[in-house]
């Protein structure tokens, strides 16, 4: 499957672009159409299910936290370790999406300086897990990005032939990526509506990341055994960071991407060593 899969990236056309810019529409057109391209009329219209998502999922606070570390690229990366040894491509592909997801976090979030609910709501009126983020940086949120970029890849690397199987993986991947995203809400950090427009510029990142790729071999010497040394290195970097955050905030979800992270590193090594 892995490798059929991977010629999905040969396939792609411009016009995947078409339904998430359909979505990007739809989303603007919604805002104007309640009034609510201002900031306070941004807030306004979702605090009600800002509140009600909230009291929901921050009801489950060692869940809600953990799984929304996966937001941090990082962290989500390390679990995807084992993949640079035996599909390259996806990292190829991964590496130039982050960097353009990273590019419109940026943009976009020091255009529309949306306070964060922390930064509006009385801190007692709300659940708050892990660290009280009151910036101007809520839209869009970054974590439901990575999310969203990380899945996007791997979706099309991935996809199987039949078209029931590519509609489940699709649905399935969907519906995992807004269950991890939406735990940016559980915990306090963002507006319903910055998870939905960072849900989908993540899948546009994801996209673009692979055309970028297979346009251009920026990092094909990822599957050049001769660079192993190099991935050695990040990785371990990987590790030393995924350790301060262990130090810092303890949770689960840290200790199994640093196993993921040491596992990869070994099998580099091996390989590295056999060549």
């Amino acid at each position: 499957m892995l490798p059929n899969g991977i010629n999905m990236y040969s396939k792609l056309r411009l016009s995947s672009f078409v339904p998430p810019v359909l979505m990007l529409i739809i989303f603007f057109v919604f805002l104007y159409s309640h009034n609510a391209l201002g900031v306070e009329e941004y807030i306004h219209i979702q605090k009600d299910r800002f509140f009600l998502i909230n009291q929901i999922l921050g009801q489950y606070p060692a869940i809600v936290n953990n799984l929304s570390q996966l937001g941090d690229a990082l962290i989500f990366l390390s679990f995807l370790g084992i993949l640079i040894v035996y599909i390259p491509k996806i990292w190829e592909s991964l590496f130039s999406a982050l960097l353009v997801c990273l590019l419109y976090s940026f943009v976009l979030k020091n255009f529309f300086a949306v306070p964060r609910p922390a930064a509006v709501f009385d801190h007692s009126s709300f659940i708050i897990v892990g660290k009280t983020l009151s910036g101007h940086n809520s839209l869009p949120s970054g974590h439901s990005m990575t999310i969203f970029t990380i899945l996007t890849v791997l979706f099309f690397a991935l996809m199987p032939q039949k078209l029931p199987y590519k509609v489940l993986m699709f649905l399935l991947m969907v519906v995992a990526g807004f269950l991890l995203a939406f735990t940016r809400v559980g915990v306090g950090a963002h507006y319903p509506l910055d998870v939905i427009l960072g849900s989908i510029i993540g899948y546009i990142s994801g996209l673009t990341g692979i055309f970028i790729s297979r346009k251009y071999e920026i990092w094909t010497w990822i599957n050049n055994k001769k660079y192993y040394p190099v991935i050695v290195l990040l990785f371990l970097i990987c590790c030393i960071y995924i350790v301060g955050k262990i130090i810092d905030e303890n949770l689960l979800i840290f200790y199994f991407a640093l196993a993921s992270c040491v596992v990869t590193i070994f099998k580099v090594i091996q390989i590295y060593a056999k060549r």
